[in-house]
């Protein structure tokens, strides 16, 4: 029930071009942008781009993992590419290639995104208050790329309670099979 309401908004989203309830709104030029999360230091659109430095792997991000990793962005709920991705890997951020989250931490939380127990290991995170809208969260960033990830909420599976919601977008899945040749062996004891 909340995927199909929730895939109902977006297309109201889409065809109107008009603000809609529960913080999303569209901006021409970018989309859907939910509006918590999207230039939280900035009340105009486009202010607060290239926040920092191009370098050659951010020049390669697409306008969606830019806009997600470099300007606290959010992609839409059930259309991305990891939210209900089944493959047993490891998610590495898109822009440092560190090591955030595995497979056997994920579980379906119902939201649309990926949802993890926790990361691979804690100090590949950084958790940052966000009270982007008067809303009080715990923002999730990669230790070395600083790259915006998602939220941290407590109302994850026991026995912590943590939901790690994380954008596709700033992620990049490597299967099991491939880390070794994508210079991950060293995560393969998560699969024995």
């Amino acid at each position: 029930m909340v995927r199909i309401n929730l895939m109902i908004l977006w297309a109201l989203v889409l065809f109107s071009g008009t603000i809609v309830s529960a913080g999303y709104y569209f901006s021409p030029g970018r989309g859907v942008v939910f509006a918590g999360e999207y230039d939280a230091g900035s009340s105009k659109p486009g202010e607060g781009i290239m926040k920092r430095e191009a370098n050659s792997e951010k020049s390669c991000l697409s306008p969606l993992q830019y806009r997600v990793t470099q300007e606290n962005g959010t992609e839409p709920p059930f259309a991305n590419e990891y939210w209900d991705n089944q493959k047993e890997g490891i998610y590495v951020d898109i822009v440092s290639g560190e090591p955030l989250f595995s497979s056997t931490h994920k579980f379906d939380s119902g939201t649309g995104w990926p949802s993890f127990t926790q990361p691979i290991e804690l100090t590949a995170v950084v958790l940052k208050k966000d009270t982007a809208l008067g809303l009080s969260r715990t923002e999730v960033r990669s230790r070395s790329g600083d790259s915006h990830l998602g939220h941290v909420f407590p109302d994850g599976p026991a026995p912590k309670g943590l939901r790690y919601c994380v954008n596709s977008a700033s992620l990049r899945f490597i299967p099991k099979e491939d880390l070794e040749k994508e210079g991950y062996s060293a995560y393969r004891y998560l699969f024995k």
